[in-house]
């Protein structure tokens, strides 16, 4: 399982309803089925994803994702999670709001931009980071959207949600006291926990 995966696990309620956007292969939903009996679905665009799902058991609908999730009624699932996706989207902002209407609480996890590599490339290369972490050249990259820990966390306070946990990661998913400490710079991977604060407990 991949690190990400056992990282997030933890804040998965045993047999809650958990929607998986851009759920690849089916991997965490296949683990939390087993780990926490919970009724999942993944939402996917890509047929070999799609077919490894069906492949492994985990309930699968082909859907892109930068349309919303109006098939979707409100509060239908207690966790919506996207990882390593959100960047990617069209319209952040508007996939967070789509996963708190339809879930009670969602998980985001995404590559922080701001981290120190990147800025040291761009400040002493002039030209954008290209890496085994970020392995993309600016015109075939997949991630549209730039983002850091503080742009996230400014959506979140423009948004009204409310971060019930947030995990500082690197590349390897283990989280360095000097990441936590100052993620902005030293965060390579943000993993975020959130729900509206009207639901907060």
């Amino acid at each position: 399982m991949r690190k990400d995966f056992e990282l997030i696990q933890h804040w998965i309620k045993p047999q809650s309803r958990v929607l998986d956007l851009a759920c690849g292969d089916g991997a965490l939903l296949n683990q939390l089925t087993t780990s926490h009996n919970v009724q999942g679905y993944g939402l996917e665009i890509n047929p070999e994803n799609i077919q490894a799902c069906i492949t492994k058991g985990v309930n699968v609908i082909e859907q892109n994702l930068d349309h919303g999730l109006k098939n979707f009624g409100d509060n239908t699932f207690d966790t919506v999670i996207m990882t390593q996706a959100l960047q990617v989207m069209r319209f952040p902002h508007l996939v967070l709001e789509e996963m708190l209407r339809v879930g009670k609480e969602c998980i985001v996890t995404f590559p922080n931009f701001g981290h120190w590599r990147c800025r040291t490339h761009l400040t002493l290369r002039g030209k954008m980071p290209v890496s085994k972490f970020m392995p993309y050249t600016w015109y075939d990259t997949p991630n549209i959207h730039f983002c850091t820990f503080r742009d996230f966390e400014d959506l979140c306070r423009k948004s009204n949600l409310k971060i019930l946990n947030r995990l500082v990661a690197n590349r390897e998913h283990e989280s360095p006291a000097l990441g936590r400490a100052m993620p902005n710079l030293f965060g390579e991977i943000a993993i975020y926990h959130l729900c509206r604060h009207n639901e907060a407990a």
